[in-house]
């Protein structure tokens, strides 16, 4: 299985990262490949979590320079597409897990609810219609080992 582990890559409080970390280091346990931005923040995290324990890390970098590349990615892929990338973050995998918020995050989870994939989401967005009723969709996880366990098994929508 392919995981996309995706959050802010800055402003990000401490536990957001102790999350990610602990969500790449989960998914790396499972066998699964983890695919982030590339960059710092949660993306960072989570790659870190993953390759220290033995994971294989896909970073889809925002630039043209696979240097700029976050501590734990592997396997950097520079697109060159800035925040266009989001989309091939999530395209690339089966499921998501989303751990904080930003504005770029909220576009990666608008486009795997588009695509039908589940998204697996730790402290983050509330999103509401018109009338102020929660969109359902976004599974809500307590802690990363539930939510890699949910991804696992997916609910019923």
């Amino acid at each position: 299985m392919n995981v996309a582990v995706i959050g802010p890559g800055s402003d990000v409080e401490e536990e957001e990262l102790r999350l990610a970390y602990e969500v790449g280091r989960l998914a790396a346990l499972e066998g699964w490949v983890v695919i982030t931005g590339g960059l710092g923040g949660v993306m960072e995290a989570a790659s870190r979590g993953a390759a220290e324990t033995g994971g294989t890390v896909v970073g889809l970098l925002p630039g043209p320079d696979a240097r700029d590349a976050g501590q734990g990615v592997m396997i950097p892929i520079p697109t060159g597409l800035g925040e266009l990338r989001d989309g091939l973050v999530v395209r690339a995998a089966d499921g998501v897990i989303c751990v904080g918020g930003s504005w770029g995050t909220l576009s990666e989870v608008a486009l795997a609810m588009r695509m039908g994939k589940p998204v697996i989401q730790l402290r983050g967005w509330s999103i509401a219609d018109r009338s102020g009723q929660a969109i359902g969709g976004v599974i809500e996880a307590d802690n990363p080992a539930e939510a890699v366990e949910l991804l696992k098994r997916p609910p019923a929508l």
